[in-house]
């Protein structure tokens, strides 16, 4: 039925927005302030430049756990502002 309703895209996303604090924890999510999906790409803003950048090197393993929890290919990459 969400096929069909063409809603099953935006449940995935909002899936994976709900999912950062879970896969990343508590304390990552103090620092995000702004999460969005754009073209398959996770947009994500935080206040912390450190954090910003080691948050940066594991992009990937981020991209591939967030997805895992979601349990289908949502994001593509993720981008951090």
């Amino acid at each position: 039925m969400l096929k069909d309703q063409h809603l099953e895209k935006p449940l995935y996303e909002k899936r994976i927005i709900d999912a950062w604090t879970s896969v990343l924890g508590p304390q990552i999510e103090k620092y995000t302030s702004h999460l969005e999906i754009k073209n398959a790409i996770l947009y994500v803003s935080i206040n912390s430049a450190v954090l910003r950048h080691d948050l940066f090197l594991s992009r990937e393993e981020i991209k591939n756990a967030l997805n895992k929890e979601v349990g289908h290919e949502v994001i593509n990459a993720i981008v951090f502002r």
